[in-house]
């Protein structure tokens, strides 16, 4: 068997068959677990390692860390052994701090994500069964149907009206018709009628299919292997790599003039090196990575209880900060259930010869499945014991029509259901109330109007027609026409309870709505106004085909209700509201939801969806409810507020300590602390920032939608950075000038006022208000006492001698109280005149 398979479009199937050890009834278990094993998992990319051993040496991956390690061995040679140990102690013990978390954090989000896995229908020993699709192997027997997204190169075995979606390989926009064929093995990509390919999806029909290749030997994963494909970076992850850029470059200015500085003023070079590394370790948010993936982590662990599953980590600031939220009327507004109410005729009179063409039509149609049909079968059960099928031609987005093609009571009859104005459009002639059979033109006006009055009461109306077709015996689209409209099929999907009252708390949180529906204007006018949307200008796709690009993009914003669209105009309306600066997100769970899925900021889709809507879906929602989209998007802001504070923290507190660290190394005759205890001040402050994630968020943080902003940021850092540093400088003063302090009392005295002023600042910035109305989360609260009590207390603890610590007189510990008093008064005064003089 080979798995590359050459031109096996061009192989019969049975051949085919022969050579890849299978039959039309699939593996068996055992088989495929040895091909697993030999072909490997069916993946574009390698997994990411998540192993214990990855995740421990990841968090020694920081230049700045690696150089430190090197220099404390290389100082082992040279200079104090035990200093070295200490050090060298010190980083492991804070690698493994960040390790154990961020471990805890990778394991809860894998079971997460195993909750919405996609997986393929296969016959493994005869039987049908689900497999997830990174286990599918060559030689699988696959079972399609509308709505599955094909998960490898495959050959059509067998198949029944099938069409698929091929736009994300050829950029096709019109779904290609498949079947059983043997081609030239030259035959183009784009005419392999026979041949299914990895990536594209099932519009309507069925099939069965051999697959041939998996993983990166497929056609979609050649193109991704050559251009390196993948997800494009977010606004947070773009946020977040600027300022890191940002922090690099003040981290390597600072330690290069001290460094140089201390070599100038003739202190040991080994000593000043150190010293410079430990600064930038002081100066760096080593643990950004960390505490990042563990507040993602963590807010996915907590949005998933509230039926929210995060597939994507970085897409869940997005959600936060998503203003704008897009989705379809039916199931999202409405409660998705829908009825069939009456079948009318062109009169507006009940019906049972329209009741039973649209029962044919429904009952035998073989596309994917859908509510309209499931209703209208559920809805009664005539006698159709002397029809039967004999073709069908599938329902598509562009004729917005079903065909089926019957025979009974001796005559063919061509039945086509579909979108009233669609199928009107096809017929010439009309059958009256009378019985009579009427020129369209003359019955025209008549037909508008029933259609409007029903349609303006709420109702949903499909439009049906049929042809006697005498001489045919399979049809094509080409024979919708010359149609007799028939008459109404009416439905009723009522609004959910509620609705309008979650709309209105989504308003609260800033995030407009805005309605994208396929349906008629005045049925989406009508439910617009039930769940409180009324007065909203309604755009159809009518009148955005006559749209410009630019035209679009200056009204969107002001209108919220969509009516009559195509998936291709959800796709540009989506598009434009994002050039107009809104963060977007799509709610969606159709096959024709896939585009508009990708387009959007935030792609929402529900467990119940069809696979290639939960595919293309960052988030996927376990109801479809609005309500627990409003839970998961309150988790959403909660996480990227909590991830915000560690970094406001990062730069405050430990870049005003370190700098005025590095000023003070300059004007005394001695290092003001050692490298072992700058590192041991880091260790402990990060701490209470480990806690960050599972912190209590303010009301007000949630209220409206966050975006990563680096001007705040830098501002932040700017203005709480110098406020540090002015009181670490007073502290400065204190020990020398007050009391006198000698080089061990500065050290041990400026160490704790270091740590102390770090862990007591995180309780002031976490929170608008002042910290003492604003309570802490426990453990962030816990974890800070226990930081304050163990750094008081180290100074008089036997560990003192290998720090290089004294123990203090009561003079040097209420000065320092005193200072750090102070500290938090000043910095709860600088935190309101900020935050009135600088919006975020």
């Amino acid at each position: 068997m080979d798995k590359n398979s050459p031109n096996f479009w061009s192989i019969p199937p049975e051949t085919l068959l022969d050579r890849f050890g299978t039959t039309r009834q699939g593996l068996t278990s055992r088989a495929a677990g040895e091909r697993l094993i030999r072909f490997g998992p069916n993946r574009i990319s390698p997994k990411k390692r998540t192993d214990d051993l990855t995740l421990f040496l990841a968090q020694f991956k920081s230049p700045i860390i690696l150089i430190l390690i090197f220099a404390a061995i290389l100082s082992f040679f040279l200079h104090d052994p035990v200093d070295t140990l200490i050090i060298l102690a010190i980083v492991v013990v804070s690698g493994l701090l960040g390790f154990w978390q961020e471990r805890a954090a990778v394991h809860a989000v894998e079971k997460l994500l195993a909750m919405v896995q996609i997986q393929s229908k296969v016959l493994r020993d005869g039987q049908p069964t689900d497999v997830p699709v990174e286990k599918l192997v060559p030689g699988d027997i696959i079972i399609l149907n509308a709505g599955d997204v094909i998960p490898g190169d495959c050959l059509i075995l067998e198949s029944k009206d099938l069409f698929v979606d091929e736009a994300t390989l050829t950029g096709e926009t019109y779904p290609v018709e498949k079947e059983v064929k043997i081609l030239s093995p030259d035959t183009p990509l784009s005419r392999r009628v026979n041949t299914l390919f990895m990536g594209t999806h099932v519009i309507s029909g069925t099939a069965q299919a051999l697959m041939v290749k998996t993983g990166k030997v497929t056609e979609f994963g050649k193109i991704a292997e050559s251009l390196k494909l993948r997800p494009p970076e977010t606004e947070f992850e773009h946020g977040v790599r600027h300022f890191g850029y940002f922090l690099m470059e003040v981290t390597l200015l600072l330690v290069i003039a001290i460094f140089a500085i201390n070599v100038y003023l003739h202190r040991p070079v080994m000593e000043s090196f150190l010293f410079a590394l430990a600064l930038a370790v002081g100066l760096t948010p080593q643990l950004l990575p960390a505490i990042i993936s563990i507040n993602l982590a963590h807010g996915a662990r907590k949005m998933a209880d509230r039926k929210v599953i995060v597939k994507r980590l970085s897409s869940i600031e997005n959600f936060g900060s998503m203003n704008i939220l897009c989705c379809d009327k039916t199931g999202t507004l409405t409660e998705g259930v829908v009825r069939l109410r009456s079948c009318i005729d062109a009169g507006g009179r009940e019906s049972d010869k329209v009741f039973l063409y649209a029962y044919l039509n429904a009952r035998y149609q073989t596309g994917f499945t859908n509510p309209i049909d499931e209703a209208i079968v559920a809805a009664g059960t005539p006698d159709i014991s002397g029809y039967q099928k004999l073709d069908e031609v599938p329902y598509d987005f562009i004729r917005k029509r079903l065909s089926i093609f019957v025979s009974g009571m001796g005559i063919k009859t061509l039945i086509t259901k579909g979108a009233f104005r669609s199928v009107l459009e096809v017929c010439s002639k009309a059958l009256d109330s009378d019985g009579t059979i009427k020129s369209i033109s003359d019955i025209r006006d008549h037909i508008n109007q029933q259609y409007a009055e029903t349609s303006r009461a709420g109702f949903r109306m499909l439009g049906i027609a049929y042809r006697d077709v005498a001489s045919e015996t399979v049809i094509r689209k080409d024979l919708e026409k010359d149609m007799i409209f028939l008459g109404f099929a009416v439905f009723h999907d009522p609004p959910k309870p509620g609705v309008d009252e979650t709309i209105g708390e989504l308003q609260k949180l800033g995030i407009s709505l805005k309605v994208l529906s396929g349906d008629n204007p005045l049925v989406v006018a009508t439910v617009a106004g039930q769940v409180g949307l009324s007065g909203s200008k309604i755009l159809t796709g009518a009148e955005l085909r006559q749209t410009s690009d630019e035209a679009l993009r200056t009204q969107v914003n002001a209108i919220d209700v969509f009516a009559d669209v195509e998936p291709n105009q959800k796709e540009l309306i989506i598009t434009a509201l994002r050039k107009s600066g809104n963060v977007v997100g799509y709610m969606g769970d159709g096959i024709n939801d896939a585009s508009a899925l990708h387009a959007a900021d935030v792609g929402i889709s529900v467990d119940s969806a069809v696979d290639v809507a939960k595919e293309a879906a960052d988030i996927v929602l376990l109801e479809k409810d609005l309500n627990v989209l409003l839970q998961g998007v309150g988790e959403g802001r909660k996480t990227f507020a909590n991830t915000l504070k560690y970094v406001f923290m990062a730069t405050s507190a430990n870049f005003g300590n370190m700098f005025s660290m590095a000023g003070a190394s300059l004007i005394l005759s001695f290092l003001p602390l050692l490298p072992k205890q700058i590192l041991l001040t880091n260790l402990l402050t990060d701490f209470p920032e480990m806690t960050i994630a599972t912190d209590s968020v303010d009301v007000e943080s949630i209220q409206k939608p966050h975006r990563w902003d680096i001007q705040f940021i830098k501002k932040f850092m700017l203005t709480f950075g110098l406020l540090s540093s002015i009181f670490d400088y007073l502290t400065f003063a204190l020990l020398v000038f007050v009391l006198q302090a000698t080089v061990d009392e500065f050290r041990t005295g400026w160490f704790i006022e270091s740590v102390l002023s770090a862990s007591m600042i995180v309780l002031v910035i976490r929170s608008r208000k002042p910290f003492f109305t604003s309570r802490p989360g426990k453990y962030l609260l816990v974890t800070t006492v226990l930081v304050i009590v163990a750094t008081l207390l180290l100074p008089l603890s036997p560990l003192r001698d290998i720090f290089g610590f004294v123990s203090l007189d009561n003079r040097f510990i209420i000065g320092i109280g005193l200072v750090l008093l102070l500290y938090v008064i000043c910095a709860e005064v600088a935190k309101r005149v900020f935050y009135r003089r600088v919006q975020f």
